[in-house]
């Protein structure tokens, strides 16, 4: 029964060795083994731009995918102000969005008679890596619409900066086929 035993520890540890030569050797024949993907080759412009910012507010953010041909998906995710929804958080999707380059538009559904407009850019932020907090800042107008009983419209432009959050911070992007 001893021997046995033996045989089957050392029957183990020939085949892990040999599973790690055979890794080893795989590393050695393939480029780039180990090491993070890179983009794919067919990876659109401007999709590293999706992912969460911070809005107006602590606690509310807006969130961007961007799609093919440059359409802009998301939505803004924000605390009420009005009487009945005074502190709820309210998310408002958009209408629609748009990036062409680096210039990024949208304009959101309309919830509680407000609504937002942003019109800027993406910009290189002061985070260092891609997954940091800041690396890609929107910078721009943002305009917050609202709309009063008798349908007048008042509009507050912001000069903002919207900061990328963290990568560990903000959901994936669904892949599209």
């Amino acid at each position: 029964m001893r021997k046995s035993r033996l045989t089957l520890i050392a029957a183990v540890f020939v085949a892990a060795f040999a599973c790690i030569s055979w890794a080893q050797d795989s590393k050695a024949a393939v480029p780039n083994a180990g090491k993070p993907p890179s983009a794919p080759r067919d990876a659109k412009p401007g999709r590293e731009y999706s992912g969460m910012y911070t809005f107006l507010k602590d606690g509310e953010f807006v969130q961007i995918t961007v799609e093919d041909e440059g359409r802009v998906t998301g939505f803004v995710s924000r605390y009420g102000e009005g009487q009945s929804d005074k502190g709820a958080f309210l998310d408002q999707y958009f209408r629609s969005g748009k990036l062409d380059g680096n210039q990024l538009t949208f304009t959101t559904e309309t919830v509680h008679a407000v609504w937002f407009d942003f019109k800027g850019s993406v910009e290189r932020g002061e985070g260092k890596n891609p997954g940091d907090e800041g690396y890609y800042v929107l910078k721009g107008v943002l305009n917050d619409n609202r709309s009063d009983a008798e349908k007048r419209v008042t509009t507050h432009s912001h000069q903002v900066d919207l900061k990328r959050f963290p990568a560990e911070a903000s959901p994936a992007p669904a892949p599209r086929n």
